[in-house]
């Protein structure tokens, strides 16, 4: 196990990665474990309030990512001293997108159905991690052909907006390292719930969008509901009403 970590991943200098990579994970966890057992309200463990202001943790999220990331800007370049700003990140990093949904709709949505946002952020910041990880590069495009690079690099873009657009996020995330995975994204029926379903067949063709919902009832759902399950197992239940329906912005 050491020499494969020497060889794997210092000898690589992927060290501050690995830190990163643990101490978000780390992170995570510890945070949700916190604030289940602040729900719970077991022991003494409590909200962070100043006066009748409650402070979020995303906010000692943002502080740790500002000393992580300017630590790793003027680091003189020793691995050591770059894995523990990285590893400061990560611990931000961890804390913020745990309340990526509060962000995303400037609105207290942690224990709503829209909080689940948060932990995909999580999840798919840790798989983006762990590809870099074991050394897989996003837009590779050596692919031993005679085909221009930056052609190529410019197609994975394209077919990346495509799978996106037609819902399929896990799907573009993935493909960004493994290329192949978006031809088949970009190519397949998009969600009956994405903008590219919305844009172009929603209305012009409601076969293509009946075939879309039994595909999504059928397949979609059942992986859905295992993710749920597993999140909430993680990271507790998000089972409190919206307060998002029916509000508007001004």
């Amino acid at each position: 196990m050491g020499n494969w970590f020497q060889q794997s991943i210092v000898s690589t200098g992927r060290l501050p990665l690995f830190c990163y990579f643990v101490m978000l994970i780390a992170a995570f966890i510890a945070t949700r474990i916190n604030v289940r057992l602040i729900r719970a309200k077991v022991g003494w463990f409590r909200n962070v309030n100043v006066g009748e202001m409650h402070i979020h943790h995303v906010v000692f999220g943002v502080v740790l990512m500002l000393v992580g990331g300017v630590t790793l800007i003027v680091s003189p370049g020793s691995q050591a001293g770059t894995a523990v700003a990285a590893s400061v990140f990560g611990v931000g990093s961890a804390l913020v997108l745990d309340e990526f949904a509060l962000i995303l709709h400037l609105h207290d949505v942690y224990w709503e159905e829209e909080g689940r946002t948060s932990v995909d952020a999580v999840f798919i910041a840790v798989a983006v991690t762990g590809l870099l990880l074991i050394g897989l590069r996003p837009l590779t495009w050596d692919y031993g052909t005679p085909v221009n690079p930056a052609a190529l690099i410019v197609a994975n873009l394209a077919l990346a907006v495509v799978t996106l657009l037609k819902g399929k996020i896990w799907t573009g995330m993935a493909g960004l390292f493994v290329p192949p995975m978006l031809l088949v994204g970009a190519i397949r029926l998009a969600r009956p719930g994405s903008p590219w379903a919305h844009w172009f067949f929603a209305r012009r063709s409601p076969r293509k969008m009946a075939r879309a919902i039994h595909r999504e009832e059928r397949w979609r759902r059942p992986v859905i509901k295992g993710k749920i399950a597993f999140q909430e197992f993680l990271s507790g239940r998000h089972d409190l009403p919206s307060t998002r329906r029916g509000r508007r912005h001004t």
